[in-house]
């Protein structure tokens, strides 16, 4: 089936074009995209600053109704609504392999799961690590979407205990009023870096042993020496992770019943049909008061 796309080469915008979509596998669905978020990593795609991905990987924060299903699916039914993290999402339908959609109640904003479910996988991906570390201290660098979520997810979790959490950031102060701090506070057993900053590799605040979760793309220039001496473990989370399924499952449990309430980072919505360009362009430029932004499509006419 040929549907419209949207495509980036790495040049600076993105393009609408033909894509022809393959039929859906025996462990497929096929998705009508209604909204899709506009990631950062997607602008980064864009701006030439990695990549680009292929055309059929393009936009993945997506959240849609499910039109078809393979002969092995047996979890959804065609007029379900699912967040994917398959792509592309950008495509008016694509399809979605098994484990890599959930069934969603509504198509709200707030059920495009999948950047909710990048965060919790900062967690879960190295859940025995941070067990090991319970009752140290916590040091989340950034305080943007990210960074909300770990912070409200950790207390959610029964198995972690952790009272010494700090932040470092200065977005979103509405959001965590008196909870930010400009600079990190002495030493840390777990640090989630989800900024551009290089604290962890030139100032004094990992303990031995320490844990670091990256959760953010930067480069960096390091030799290594105090995290070899101090002998940390560092692990990088990822949506290609096996266990990333259980993050969107946990993701679609922890919205729904308003444990982690996304709604005010979602701040602007595009229509597909119009606006398209413009939801790039902020993504890009990121107006006053824009935090995340997603494209909508108009579904049976609304």
């Amino acid at each position: 089936m040929e549907v419209r796309v949207l495509q980036t080469k790495g040049e600076g915008e993105f393009k609408q074009v033909s894509w022809d979509k393959p039929e859906p596998g025996d462990w497929q669905i096929e998705v009508q995209a209604a909204m899709t978020g506009v990631c950062r990593s997607d602008i980064d795609m864009m701006n030439g600053d990695f990549g680009p991905l292929p055309l059929e990987m393009q936009g993945h924060e997506g959240l849609g109704i499910v039109t078809k299903v393979g002969d092995k699916i047996h979890d959804v039914e065609v007029g379900d609504y699912v967040a994917t993290r398959g792509e592309p999402a950008y495509a008016d339908y694509y399809n979605s392999k098994l484990e890599e959609y959930v069934k969603v109640p509504a198509l709200e904003p707030k059920y495009i799961l999948e950047p909710v479910a990048c965060a919790l996988n900062c967690i879960h991906q190295p859940i025995e690590e941070l067990r090991k570390r319970n009752g140290g201290r916590v040091l989340i660098l950034g305080s943007g979407f990210l960074a909300w979520v770990i912070y409200n997810a950790m207390y959610a979790d029964a198995t972690l205990d952790f009272k010494d959490v700090d932040v470092v950031g200065s977005s979103n102060r509405d959001l965590w009023a008196d909870k930010l701090k400009s600079e990190p506070d002495g030493e840390y057993n777990v640090v989630f870096d989800l900024s551009g900053r290089t604290d962890i590799f030139d100032k004094p605040i990992l303990r031995e042993h320490a844990l670091i979760v990256f959760g953010a793309q930067k480069s960096v220039t390091t030799d290594f020496g105090n995290l070899l001496w101090k002998a940390c473990t560092m692990i990088f989370p990822s949506p290609r992770h096996p266990g990333f399924y259980q993050s969107l499952r946990k993701a679609e449990h922890l919205v729904r019943i308003g444990h982690i309430n996304v709604d005010k980072f979602w701040t602007k919505s595009y229509n597909r049909e119009t606006e398209w360009q413009q939801a790039f362009a902020d993504g890009n430029n990121r107006p006053q008061g824009y935090s995340r932004g997603y494209i909508t499509w108009n579904i049976n006419g609304n």
